[in-house]
């Protein structure tokens, strides 16, 4: 691919796409970027490449003769069979998209790119010479060289071997009319937040899934008008836009949430959250303990309780009797022992801070694995903890209610 921009700003504009990735790609050999001077192609000695427009009006307007003969000049070199298309960075151009960038990168070997100044270019000029107009939006810029420059870089990017794989810009933003999933890298946990269970857990599959659903998610929140146009017909999307509906249906958090410790002023309020379907709701002396122990947390909503986990850290030898697994994890761990949100705010996603702040709490302890136990029926339970990246690990000995065993592991602090 080789591209020409014609510009009164060569080397500004040169030094720009001469850096980076498309840098070292023109290095290569792989693509061919030159910044041609427009003013090198006037015919008088003030090397004049504006004038007054007939009519009158404000301001200056390029004139068609410098910009045709530096044209000539770029054209002349080409071979007769090049598929070249000259191109005028225009407000009045079509919006530049995706699509119009995949098109120059696989149609032509050769684009020319026209940069205008001043109140524009002639017109003639425009006629006689131009293929195609491009506008980078509706706004207008000083001059074509931030568009032209945009062009470029857009369209070598899609050159064979310009980037180490096909994958880093299929995967990307407006490449299948969608917006690009959410990235994360190194820590695991900053400021608090953190990274996606999903995206730790090694399982390439989920993951990809994840990423096409955050896809679909963030291009219906942020560009309606691109979302009207997917195709989300088939029985997968179908699935995730009905996952991604009830996710809008929950109870939005407007008001203030934080986290601390719970004191024996909650023990009322912790008793009289209404426990969950399937659940065995902990008893006033457990509750005790846990609050005791400093192993209960509070969740609170405009400074008021809203929902609570327990984690203790001493080791259960009930957790030896795994009938028909084992544990993955070992050095020491903490124990989720309960979890429970009132019913104002069930849907809300107040399940989901609970299980974040429990893992970094348990990192922060140096703990390896966290482990959780739960009824055999509990299905909504063995939802969220899978959710959060806990994997089944066996059935432990019969207490009456058939307990399941699960565990997640963690991240060392040293």
């Amino acid at each position: 691919m080789r591209i020409d921009i014609l510009t009164l700003f060569p080397e500004t504009t040169g030094s720009v796409l001469h850096e980076s990735i498309i840098g070292r790609a023109c290095s290569k050999g792989l693509i061919d970027i030159r910044c041609v001077q427009i003013r090198d192609y006037t015919e008088n000695k003030q090397k004049q490449v504006d004038d007054y427009p007939y009519g009158g009006g404000m301001g200056c307007v390029m004139m068609a003769q410098p910009l045709k003969s530096a044209l000539d000049a770029v054209v002349t070199e080409d071979d007769e069979n090049v598929r070249r298309r000259v191109i005028y960075m225009s407000p009045q151009g079509k919006p530049y998209d995706q699509n119009t960038a995949k098109r120059l990168a696989s149609d032509y070997d050769h684009l020319v790119l026209v940069c205008g100044h001043y109140e524009g270019v002639d017109e003639r000029f425009i006629e006689e010479c131009v293929d195609e107009e491009i506008s980078l939006g509706d706004f207008v810029l000083t001059g074509g060289e931030i568009a032209a420059m945009a062009v470029a870089d857009s369209v070598c990017r899609l050159i064979p071997g310009v980037l180490s794989d096909e994958s880093c810009f299929t995967e990307e933003s407006h490449w299948n009319g969608m917006l690009e999933y959410p990235q994360y890298t190194r820590p695991e946990v900053w400021e608090g937040r953190r990274v996606p269970d999903v995206l730790l857990n090694g399982d390439h599959a989920k993951v990809d899934q994840w990423r096409h659903m955050q896809s679909i998610k963030r291009t219906k929140e942020k560009r309606p008008d691109l979302f009207e146009k997917l195709d989300l017909s088939s029985k997968e999307d179908q699935k995730l836009l009905k996952k991604l509906q009830k996710d809008e249906e929950r109870i939005p958090l407007e008001g203030h949430t934080g986290f601390r410790k719970a004191t024996n002023e909650d023990l009322e309020t912790l008793r009289t959250l209404c426990a969950r379907k399937y659940a065995c709701t902990p008893s006033e002396e457990t509750l005790q303990e846990w609050i005791r122990d400093g192993n209960c947390f509070v969740l609170t909503y405009d400074e008021a309780p809203a929902a609570y986990y327990a984690m203790t850290t001493d080791e259960k030898p009930f957790y030896d009797s795994i009938t028909d697994g084992r544990w993955h994890f070992s050095g020491a761990y903490a124990v989720l022992e309960y979890i429970e949100v009132g019913d104002p705010y069930r849907g809300s996603g107040m399940a989901g801070l609970l299980m974040e702040h429990a893992a970094v709490a348990a990192e922060k302890m140096e703990k390896h694995s966290m482990r959780a136990d739960v009824s055999k029926h509990n299905e909504p339970a063995k939802k969220l903890l899978g959710r959060y990246g806990y994997r089944f690990r066996g059935n432990l000995e019969d207490r009456g209610d058939r307990r399941q065993a699960f565990e997640k592991g963690l991240i060392v602090r040293n």
